[in-house]
């Protein structure tokens, strides 16, 4: 158990990349940065977070936003109920806390949108709490070195990955210990094709010596996709109309065009063959993935939009404001390639 410690934060040391929420104990900064990496790549997640800081460098400027423009702020990042919790925990701290942020793990999980993960990382990077950090790199590295078969999708799995992860951790670098874990995963010991060779604990590695490398982590369960399918509806006219999404969906708050969904690829194919036969321009079928869904979609040009879809109020945006209203990504991109061209 030293030996890993010892190994992994040694080669963390010499070999971490240095990035900028690394160079703080500031917890709003740590906090923004954790929030931004979830689920996305290191690449795609910094130049939000120097926007955020940028525009909100403060955890008092964030709670004083309007949501409207955090999320027009976060567009094309995704998973965009990661930005509203992120602003309705700013206003929290604020008005709960006194505008003091939480210093402790059991403190910092009374936030709305922390668990365990973002608690324990902030808790351990900004305060040097001694408390593991799991996330997906964690359970890969874990699963390996030790050649654990638990599903780590499973009740089971959770709890014994953490109980190791915290028998592992040494109390007085636990940030270092933290980060050494999971930037081993990030860039040595990866999904696939993992640098073995590279490898600081390749000595230790059980599943290394018994030849499972390629079957760890293990997953009971896979992940079903939904199939969903849209028509979206726009005036051939020179501005956007555009309503506003609600409710427990994708892009809630976000704004799109308006929206006719089917419920099958029957009444898709049926739906489409009568907009297109009302439309002056149709797009192809277009495939848009999100994490446990596929959308289907296909843009229709008609001649006039009505003032209300499905209950929702449609606004008429002249094409030069859209930068004040957050859109989802497959909006920003159909209206980049084709409504700029064609206007």
């Amino acid at each position: 158990m030293a030996d890993f410690h010892l190994l992994t934060t040694d080669w963390y040391r010499q070999n971490h990349r240095d990035l900028p929420w690394r160079n703080t104990n500031d917890p709003y900064k740590i906090w923004l940065s954790e929030v931004i990496l979830q689920q996305t790549r290191v690449a795609q997640g910094l130049s939000y977070y120097e926007k955020f800081v940028r525009n909100y460098p403060t955890l008092e400027s964030l709670a004083s936003a309007e949501e409207q423009q955090v999320l027009k702020d976060w567009q094309g990042l995704g998973y965009y109920s990661r930005a509203r919790n992120l602003h309705f925990a700013a206003k929290q701290i604020m008005i709960e806390f006194k505008g003091n942020f939480p210093s402790s793990f059991m403190e910092l999980k009374k936030v709305k949108g922390i668990g365990n993960y973002t608690a324990a990382a902030i808790a351990s990077f900004a305060f040097k709490e001694s408390v593991a950090v799991v996330d997906g790199n964690v359970y890969r590295v874990l699963s390996r070195c030790f050649d654990l078969s638990t599903p780590i999708d499973t009740t089971a799995g959770v709890k014994e990955f953490q109980e190791l992860a915290q028998h592992l951790i040494h109390p007085a670098h636990p940030d270092i210990h933290n980060q050494a874990i999971m930037e081993l995963g990030a860039l040595i010991c990866t999904p696939k094709n993992p640098e073995c060779n590279e490898c600081p604990i390749n000595s230790i590695c059980l599943a290394k010596q018994n030849k499972t490398i390629e079957n760890r982590p293990v997953k009971s369960k896979k992940t079903k996709v939904r199939q969903r399918y849209f028509h979206y509806l726009i005036e051939d006219s020179r501005d956007l109309h555009l309503t506003k999404r609600s409710g427990k969906d994708i892009w809630q708050n976000m704004f799109e065009f308006p929206l006719i969904e089917s419920s099958n690829e029957i009444e898709f194919q049926l739906k489409h063959d009568e907009l297109s036969n009302l439309s002056v321009y149709h797009s192809e079928q277009i495939t848009h993935l999100l994490s446990h869904q596929k959308l289907n979609v296909i843009f229709y040009h008609i001649p006039k939009i009505r003032e209300e879809y499905d209950g929702r109020e449609v606004h008429k945006i002249p094409l030069e404001r859209l930068s004040e209203y957050p859109v989802p990504k497959i909006i920003e991109n159909y209206i980049e390639r084709i409504i700029r061209q064609r206007k």
